[in-house]
């Protein structure tokens, strides 16, 4: 590899790591006792978070107002274009991964059957203590774009169910994409996971696979 190659590459991961939305550090606590479940969603390319609804409710009374009657909301971050194309063209997705794109945020109300709801796509369960999560739905709601005034910019829709995107902070491209946005957000509620090459869905289900208890229900207290 010539030297200006190794050096471009260097740079590239550099800038992925600073890339937005940043990860929030969590604060370590020794009391700090599994009690809170989330999950993570794969839908064969692309993840996110299902988190209470009160918990990111609190920081957005705009989501609140949005989905007023949903215990959950799952959270995904990625292209602008990409995510909400009804129809996806080459052209779109090599401008998502090669060129730095704007991103938004998919807000999903999903009800109390988590499970039945996501039956068609991978799921993982994760335990949190309470640093962790609050950590974790800080740097969900560090994703947002607001204005001054601490208002959401809706934009359409989402695609699937009671739904709506919202513009997103950060850009995204080859390095930062919305796999390595869930990295983020699981180094952010204090797992010990490397984000730089988290790039697939896969890499994340397996991660999580490995690395964490085998959680039912019941043990997260």
């Amino acid at each position: 590899m010539k030297p200006q190659h190794a050096l471009a590459l260097v740079l590239l991961f550099i800038s992925a790591c600073s890339s937005k939305p940043y990860i929030t550090e969590p604060i370590e606590s020794a009391t700090n006792l599994p009690s809170n479940t989330v999950y993570v969603v794969s839908h064969g390319w692309h993840t996110g978070f299902v988190i209470p609804a009160e918990g990111i409710s609190e920081h957005f009374p705009q989501l609140r107002e949005r989905f007023p009657n949903a215990p959950y909301i799952e959270f995904g971050w990625g292209d602008k274009g990409f995510y909400q194309a009804k129809e996806i063209t080459s052209g779109l997705t090599l401008r998502a991964i090669f060129s730095p794109t704007e991103s938004v945020v998919h807000a999903v109300a999903v009800p109390q059957d988590i499970r039945r709801y996501f039956a068609g796509s991978e799921m993982k369960q994760i335990c949190l203590g309470a640093n962790g999560y609050h950590s974790l739905v800080s740097f969900i709601s560090s994703s947002f774009r607001q204005d001054e005034n601490g208002e959401l910019a809706v934009l359409k829709n989402g695609i699937y169910g009671d739904s709506q995107f919202y513009q997103g902070v950060g850009d995204y491209y080859l390095m930062n994409t919305c796999n390595k946005w869930t990295a983020k957000g699981l180094k952010s509620a204090g797992l010990d996971i490397s984000p730089t090459f988290k790039l697939t869905a896969g890499s994340i289900m397996d991660y999580i696979s490995g690395n964490t208890p085998p959680y039912t229900e019941s043990a997260c207290h």
